[in-house]
């Protein structure tokens, strides 16, 4: 087994709502799951051509699959920010990821990006502070990263952890992922103990599935974060690296990074499988609402993202395109894919809708209850808004190239940029040079046709409806850099 990481269990003190010896069926839990980087393409059932997710393709085959489904950000602090409050990162003024304190970049461009946000506002109203109130159990295992590092690297915070956010069971454990032993040198190699075919135990998995078999009086929420896939980029397990590197061929560039890479997918999927199986002995299947989605799009080192272009850190599709699956039975019906544009925005009012929780706070989503129960249910149409005012990669920003493709296989520079889309057409501003670039993602999923030249009307009208937003949503920008040379 893998040494069991550093953790701290927290649980408040019980309810103090008054509740009934059992519930009704057609009050269902609710199990969010949500993966930490992993891309579009990723999972097989979106039709990765070498990766296999067996417990995520079972999923889909039982619920619903959505096809356009979006991060709120394209990095993942602001990104389960916008998740747990149903508010744009423009809304929360919450862009990056968090830091040790306040501060700005420390980089030479043009612009500056604004100061660093290190907390999620304890005034912000969240998905498990409202759902508590209708006196459901909440409970959070995995990575919180909305809180100033505390004590280690994502280290949770005792005045703005998971517990000061509505959380009454909470547990900090980086369980098998490697950020828990990828300080130990000798540890990043393969583990010979663990045996072809099995996988070490993960013990923030275990701990969550232990949740989901204890009694509830009342139904609950329960929100599990995965670490996986998140670099480093690195498996113990040397007979599924091996599994996938013997499918690259040997003239493949980084095929040894894409066979670890494939080896995290595959464990993640385990460990999905694993809570599934959970709530499947805890005869609470069929009474629980499944989601499952990611915080942002894949790393280009690692996951690629083709056929969409760009990456995690950038507003083009493959930074912001996520798996998403729902499984509701006798609600959602069976393999069904759903088109329809959506944002994990939504998923504050979709849990409200079924808890009864209020989720006024929240402005920029909307419930899918329609959609679960009809994939071509009739919404008003809508805008989604993406904010990213800051630049990527802090360290070294000055060797990365500058243009970003398709699979680039390494990190480009991403400038201050914002996005919207309304339709089937999306314009990307980017903030250095007021340069708009405008797509027909209909046609165009690739994003290689710039079509702002040849339809002004179109970019006028989506820029004017971009600006009204962020003026409307208090947003920060990138200003004149006084520390520049350039």
């Amino acid at each position: 087994m893998m040494p069991r990481s550093f953790h701290l269990v927290i649980t408040l003190i019980p309810l103090l709502f008054s509740t009934t010896a059992g519930y009704s069926e057609e009050e269902p839990n609710i199990l969010f799951i949500l993966a930490d980087d992993l891309g579009w393409a990723d999972p097989g059932c979106y039709n990765h051509p070498l990766f296999e997710t067996p417990n995520l393709d079972q999923l889909a085959a039982d619920g619903m699959r959505f096809t356009q489904a979006y991060a709120a950000a394209p990095i993942c602090s602001a990104s389960r920010a916008a998740i747990l409050t149903g508010n744009s990162t423009a809304r929360n003024r919450f862009e990056f990821v968090v830091k040790d304190e306040v501060g700005y970049q420390p980089m030479q461009t043009p612009l500056r990006a604004p100061a660093y946000t290190v907390d999620l506002s304890l005034d912000a109203i969240t998905i498990p502070e409202s759902i508590a109130q209708t006196g459901r159990e909440t409970a959070f295992f995995g990575k919180w990263h909305l809180n100033a590092h505390y004590g280690r690297y994502l280290g949770w915070s005792p005045t703005h952890g998971p517990t000061r956010q509505g959380f009454q069971h909470a547990r900090e454990d980086f369980g098998s992922h490697p950020y828990g032993y990828w300080k130990d040198k000798k540890l990043r190699s393969f583990d010979k103990n663990i045996e072809s075919g099995t996988f070490p135990e993960d013990s923030m998995t275990q701990e969550a599935i232990q949740f989901l078999k204890e009694d509830h009086t009342r139904p609950f929420f329960l929100m599990v974060s995965h670490f996986y896939v998140h670099d480093p980029n690195h498996t113990r397990l040397r007979w599924l690296y091996d599994h996938y590197l013997n499918q690259l061929p040997t003239t493949r560039e980084n095929r040894e990074r894409v066979a670890h890479y494939g080896a995290m997918v595959t464990t993640l999927d385990h460990h999905v499988g694993e809570l599934l199986k959970g709530l499947e002995e805890a005869g609470k299947a069929d009474s629980t609402l499944v989601v499952f989605t990611s915080d942002n799009g894949g790393h280009p080192n690692y996951a690629g993202n083709a056929p969409l272009r760009g990456s995690k850190w950038n507003l083009y599709e493959g930074g912001i395109r996520v798996p998403f699956i729902a499984r509701w039975p006798g609600h959602i019906p069976d393999n069904t894919i759903n088109r329809t544009p959506i944002c994990s925005t939504d998923l504050f009012p979709t849990f409200a809708g079924i808890t009864g929780a209020d989720h006024s706070t929240a402005e920029d989503g909307i419930s899918l209850l329609p959609l679960f129960k009809d994939p071509e249910a009739p919404l008003r149409e809508r805008q989604f808004v993406w904010h990213f005012p800051y630049y990527h990669p802090e360290s070294n920003y000055e060797l990365a190239p500058e243009e970003i493709g398709i699979n680039d296989g390494y990190t480009t520079k991403t400038k201050p940029q914002s996005a919207i889309r309304v339709g089937d057409w999306k314009l990307i501003r980017f903030h250095e040079n007021d340069n708009e670039e405008l797509y027909d993602l209909s046609s165009d999923l690739t994003e290689s046709s710039d079509l702002a030249d040849t339809r002004p009307d179109i970019r006028k009208r989506l820029s004017k409806q971009l600006t009204d937003y962020l003026e409307e949503a208090n947003a920060r920008f990138a200003t004149a850099n006084p520390d520049s040379k350039e």
